[in-house]
């Protein structure tokens, strides 16, 4: 190896440091605000259109598989732009270690709707609160990047998961606002504790 080859080594090492040790800036309150109404719109939705959620339990996934997708895409995009503003040059390396940290919540939530819905059907009921104790785990794996506030965000995913579990579990249902004051609530809060932590950092 070159001295060359060993400082790019270097300064890359060196790089990676920096992000991994920098709190990630690249979240802002907007979007997080926006998925929390997102969230109690699609529960209101499915309340007035879906009479009967255990007989149509691909209608009621789908629905909120959807809102995920278009609540990553208002974050995402949110992320992006406050991510190249504030980090300058570190922006895409700090957003790709923030993705790195909830990638794998996330596949483990998707892959276990898709075994459930495959082996045992009839237990399709345990996955809102099962998503719920899964998005609370993909927030703790991220706290060393993000405002020292969101660990409440993540204790609130955990206790309304297995709350939702303990409820459900009775008569073992599909309930829209199961799923919607949930995370509304933990969305409502994330923008909270991100514009609290915005504001200390600006003063």
């Amino acid at each position: 190896m070159t001295d060359l080859d060993r400082a790019l080594a270097d300064i890359g090492a060196i790089r990676s440091q920096l992000v991994r040790g920098t709190a990630f800036s690249g979240y802002g309150p907007a979007a997080f605000a926006a998925t929390a109404g997102l969230a109690l719109a699609t529960a209101t939705l499915q309340t007035l259109l879906l009479d009967d959620p255990e007989a149509r339990p691909f209608a009621f996934f789908a629905a909120w598989i959807a809102t995920a997708f278009a609540a990553l895409g208002l974050v995402g995009a949110e992320m992006r732009a406050r991510a190249r503003r504030h980090a300058g040059g570190l922006g895409d390396a700090m957003i790709h270690d923030a993705v790195e940290q909830f990638l794998p919540a996330g596949a483990a939530g998707a892959l276990l709707g898709l075994v459930l819905a495959r082996v045992s059907p009839e237990s399709l009921w345990l996955l809102p609160g099962l998503w719920q104790v899964i998005v609370s785990l993909g927030i703790f794996a991220g706290v060393r990047v993000m405002p020292r506030g969101v660990a409440l965000v993540g204790a609130w995913y955990l206790v309304a998961g297995l709350t939702v579990l303990v409820v459900t579990g009775e008569g073992r249902t599909l309930s829209p606002w199961a799923m919607g004051v949930p995370f509304a609530v933990g969305q409502g809060l994330m923008a909270l504790v991100i514009r609290a932590a915005s504001e200390a950092g600006d003063a």
